[in-house]
C-alpha cells in the first residue's frame, strides 16, 4: 500500500469552519497532523448575527483528539485578520479553504441591490481578500495551495439564485487566473462544486438527502488536492456523495463565416449554424492562449483564400477549416534537391546518439574508416526537406499553420544503400488527407532519388491539429500501417540515454524548429521544456535493431515504420524493446524514467537477420540445454537463472559482453553470449549481438576445470587451454560471476 496522506508541519486556514464542510475539513486536516486555524463569524445561513460558538466547538473536537487548533471570529471581509491569525499561532500559512458562504435566494425580479452585493462581498470578495492576504506568504515560500468552493448553481444555473449563481462562477475565474500566476511559485489553485448537507442546504434539503450528502464525502477531495505531492492546477471538480467528476471546457470546431474582402452577414451566421453548434467533433482549450491561437488559424485562413467575386467559389469544407481534399489528394510538391558531404552523415549519426566510446560506431563517425557509411534512418534527412521547404501549404486545398502540426508516424524503405556524400532529389506527393475529427492527417509520400536511381521512399504522417470536421474518410488504403509487438518478452533490450543537449545537437540534421530548443516556444504547446525530435528518436531504435539484429551492416536494412506515442525530454533514458519473427523485428521504444511508450506499433524489416533468438530459438529468458550434452550447460543455465534474478545489479557492476565458444573434438560445439552491458541483462545461445567486449574459445572439460577451481584460469590462458580475444582485463569481473553465481 502506499503511505497515507499527511500535512505534518503545515498550516490550514478554513473559513466557515463552524458546521457542514468546513468543520470536515478542519477535522480531516488536523487528523492527518495539520496545525488548523478555524474560522466562522458564527451567523446563520442568510449571514445575520454572530457568535464564537460555532468556531469554538470544532476547535474543541481538533483538540480533544490530540490535534493543534485555533479559532478566528471574524468576517472574511477581514481578510488580514484572518491570515494573521495564523501566523500569530502558528508561524506560517500553507493551506487555504475558501469554503464561508451565505445565501439570499431571490427570483431575479426580487433581488435587491443589499442582496446582490452582500452575496458578492462574502463569496467572491471575502475570497479575494483572504487569498490575496496569504498570497505573499505562500509566495516567499514557494508553496501554496488554494481551494475555491463555486457551485452547480454557478456552472449551470438555478432559478432563484442569480446573485448567488454570478459569484461563484466568478469564483471559477479567480481561481484560473490564481493558477497560472501562482504556478511557477509552486501555488496551486483549484476549484470545488461541491453538494452536501450545511447550513446553507439544511433548508432544501430533506433528512435523508442530507444524509446521503455528508460533508465527509467532499473532505478526501479536498485534502488530496491540497497535498503537496498533487500537481493539479486550475482544475474544476464536482463532488458529492462519495463521486467526484472533473470539468472541462469544451468548443465546437465552429465554422468561418467570412470571406476575404466581403463584408460578414447575419446571414452567413444562419447558413452555418448547424456546423458553428456541431459538438460531434469537438475540441477542449486548456488555455487562453490555445483559445487565441484558434482564431490565428482563423485569420490565416481567410488570408489565404484568393479574391474572387464569386463567394460560391470556395468549398464548404476548405471554407470551414482550410482542407479540401479533391483539390489537394495527388498533387506533386516541386522537387527538392540535397546536397551533402560526408559530415551529415556523420552530424545524423552523432545526432542520434552514436559515439566513439563504442568501437562499433566507428565506421559511421569516420570518414577516413575503410567501412565509413550512412546509418539507415538517415534516409528522412534529405526527404523532410520536401515538407519544410517543398510549399505544402502552397498547395490548393491545404491550409493550416505549420504550429499546429504534428509528426504523427513514419515510414522509410530503402532500395540501396544511401550513398555517404552527393547530391539526392526528393519529390513529393501529397498521397492522401483524413478527417480524424479533432484534426487531420495528410500523408505524403516522398520519393528520393540519386541521378536516376530510386533510394529510398518514405512516407510521413502529419497531423494537423484543429483542422478535421470537413467530412473526410478516417482511413486509407494507402497507408503504411503500424502493427503491434508478439505477446511475449522481448528477444533484446537496448538502453540508451539521451544527452541534454540532445535535441540541440539533432535539430543541425535540418529540423529547427523551435519547439526543441526554445522553453518559451515549448510552454505556447504546453510542454514544460523543449522535446526531443521525434525523428531523433526514431534514429535511435533503427540503429538499435541494426546492431542487435544485423551487426551494424546497413546492407540488410529494408524499411522501418513507427507511430510517435509520447514526446521525449532530453536526457531521459530511451530502452527499444525488440521481438525476432522471421526477417520482421518488432519493437516499442519506452521512456525508462516514466515506463512512457515513446515509439509504438513499430517494425524493422531487414533483408536478412544474424543467428539470433527468435520465437523458435531458446529466448533470453530461457536459455537452452539443448547441444550435444556439454557439462557446460548446467553452469550457463545456472548463469542465466541468476542473471534475471540480479541483471540490473549486474549489468552496473560488469558492464561488458563476453561470448563463449564451447569446444568438443577440437570443434565449436555451442556459443553462449552473457551480455550484462544492455537492458537488465541476459544470456543466450549463439554469438553475440554486434560486438562481444571479449570471446572465450575453451574446451567443455577444460571450462569445467576452471569453474570447478580444478585449474586456475591464468595457468590454464598460459598453458593455451583458455583463448581470449578482445579485452582480456574484463574477464577479471566474468571471474567473479562464474565462482559466486555457477553453483552446481
Amino acid at each position: 500500500m502506499s503511505a497515507p496522506l499527511r500535512f505534518d508541519g503545515r498550516v490550514v486556514l478554513v473559513t466557515g469552519a463552524g458546521g457542514g464542510l468546513g468543520r470536515a475539513y478542519a477535522l480531516a486536516f488536523a487528523e492527518r497532523g495539520a496545525s488548523v486555524v478555524v474560522n466562522d463569524l458564527g451567523g446563520d445561513f442568510k449571514g445575520h448575527g454572530k457568535s464564537s460558538l460555532a468556531a469554538d466547538k470544532v476547535v474543541e473536537e481538533i483538540r480533544a483528539k490530540g490535534g493543534k487548533a485555533v479559532a478566528n471570529y471574524d468576517s472574511v471581509e477581514a481578510g488580514e485578520k484572518l491570515v494573521q491569525t495564523a501566523l500569530d499561532a502558528f508561524g506560517r500559512i500553507d493551506i487555504l479553504i475558501n469554503n464561508a458562504g451565505i445565501l439570499r435566494d431571490r427570483s431575479f425580479t426580487r433581488i435587491s441591490d443589499e442582496d446582490w452585493d452582500i452575496i458578492h462581498k462574502v463569496h467572491l470578495k471575502g475570497s479575494f481578500l483572504v487569498t490575496r492576504a496569504a498570497w505573499n506568504h505562500m509566495k516567499n515560500q514557494k508553496f501554496g495551495r488554494i481551494i475555491m468552493t463555486s457551485s452547480g448553481a454557478g456552472i449551470y444555473g438555478n432559478f432563484g439564485q442569480a446573485n448567488y449563481s454570478a459569484a461563484k462562477l466568478g469564483l471559477l475565474g479567480l481561481a484560473n487566473t490564481l493558477a497560472v500566476e501562482g504556478k511557477k511559485y509552486n501555488i496551486h489553485c483549484n476549484t470545488i462544486a461541491p453538494t452536501a448537507g450545511s447550513r446553507l442546504t439544511q433548508t432544501i434539503m430533506p433528512q435523508d438527502m442530507l444524509d446521503a450528502f455528508k460533508p465527509e464525502y467532499v473532505s478526501p477531495l479536498v485534502l488530496w488536492l491540497c497535498h503537496e505531492s498533487c500537481q493539479e492546477n486550475s482544475g474544476l471538480f464536482e463532488v458529492g456523495a462519495g463521486w467526484i467528476g472533473k470539468l472541462r471546457w469544451e468548443r465546437s470546431l465552429g465554422a468561418i463565416v467570412r470571406q476575404k474582402n466581403h463584408p460578414m452577414t447575419p446571414e452567413a451566421v444562419r447558413n452555418k449554424w448547424e456546423k458553428i453548434c456541431d459538438f460531434d467533433t469537438a475540441n477542449h482549450p486548456r488555455t487562453i492562449q490555445e483559445s487565441v491561437s484558434m482564431l490565428n488559424d482563423v485569420l490565416s485562413q481567410i488570408e489565404s483564400q484568393d479574391v474572387s467575386p464569386n463567394p460560391t467559389s470556395y468549398s464548404t469544407s476548405a471554407f470551414s477549416t482550410g482542407f479540401d481534399p479533391a483539390n489537394a489528394i495527388g498533387k506533386k510538391l516541386p522537387p527538392i534537391t540535397y546536397e551533402y558531404t560526408y559530415l551529415q552523415p556523420i552530424l545524423y549519426a552523432l545526432g542520434v546518439g552514436m559515439s566513439t566510446k563504442d568501437p562499433d560506431h566507428l565506421k559511421f563517425l569516420f570518414e577516413g574508416n575503410e567501412e565509413f557509411c550512412c546509418l539507415p534512418s538517415f534516409g528522412v534527412i534529405p526527404a523532410q526537406a520536401s515538407m519544410f521547404e517543398g510549399g505544402l501549404t502552397n498547395i490548393p486545398g491545404l491550409s493550416f499553420d505549420f504550429t499546429k502540426m504534428l509528426h504523427g508516424e513514419q515510414y522509410l524503405e530503402l532500395y540501396k544503400p544511401l550513398p555517404t556524400s552527393g547530391k539526392l532529389t526528393s519529390e513529393a506527393t501529397v498521397a492522401d488527407i483524413l478527417d480524424k475529427g479533432s484534426g487531420a492527417v495528410i500523408l505524403l509520400d516522398v520519393h528520393t532519388y540519386s541521378g536516376k536511381d530510386l533510394v529510398c521512399y518514405n512516407q510521413f504522417s502529419v497531423f494537423i491539429v484543429g483542422a478535421g470536421g470537413f467530412g473526410g474518410k478516417r482511413s486509407s488504403e494507402k497507408s503504411k500501417v503500424t502493427v503491434n509487438p508478439p505477446n511475449r518478452p522481448p528477444d533484446a533490450v537496448a538502453t540508451d540515454v539521451t544527452t541534454v543537449d540532445q535535441a540541440a545537437l539533432y535539430r543541425l540534421t535540418g529540423d529547427r524548429n523551435p519547439l526543441h530548443i526554445d522553453p518559451s516556444f515549448a510552454a505556447l504547446g504546453g510542454f514544460k521544456k523543449p522535446i526531443l525530435h521525434g525523428l531523433c528518436s526514431f534514429g535511435f531504435a533503427a540503429r538499435h535493431v541494426l546492431k542487435h539484429f544485423a551487426n551494424n551492416d546497413v546492407t540488410k536494412f529494408k524499411a522501418i515504420k513507427i507511430r510517435f506515442a509520447k514526446p521525449v525530454v532530453p536526457g531521459e533514458t530511451l530502452q527499444t524493446e525488440m521481438w525476432k519473427e522471421g526477417n520482421r523485428i518488432y519493437i516499442q521504444t519506452k521512456i525508462k524514467e516514466t515506463g512512457n511508450i515513446a515509439i509504438a506499433g513499430a517494425y524493422v524489416d531487414l533483408t536478412s537477420t544474424s543467428d539470433q533468438p527468435s520465437a523458435k530459438q531458446p529466448s533470453a529468458k530461457q536459455p537452452s540445454a539443448k547441444g550435444a550434452g556439454l557439462q557446460s550447460d548446467l553452469v550457463f543455465q545456472e548463469i542465466g537463472r541468476r542473471i534475471k534474478e540480479e541483471g540490473n545489479q549486474l549489468v552496473k557492476k560488469v558492464n561488458a559482453i563476453f561470448q563463449w565458444n564451447i569446444t568438443k573434438d577440437e570443434k565449436t560445439a555451442v556459443q553462449w553470449t552473457i551480455d550484462l552491458k544492455n537492458g537488465s541483462g541476459e544470456l543466450y545461445q549463439g554469438p553475440a549481438r554486434g560486438k562481444a567486449d571479449t570471446i572465450f574459445t575453451v574446451s567443455d572439460e577444460d571450462f569445467m576445470d576452471v569453474v570447478l577451481g580444478k585449474i586456475n584460469p591464468q595457468k590454464a590462458f598460459m598453458s593455451g587451454k583458455l583463448k581470449v580475444k578482445g579485452n582480456i582485463m574484463l574477464s577479471q569481473k566474468l571471474g567473479t560471476i562464474l565462482q559466486q553465481y555457477a553453483k552446481l
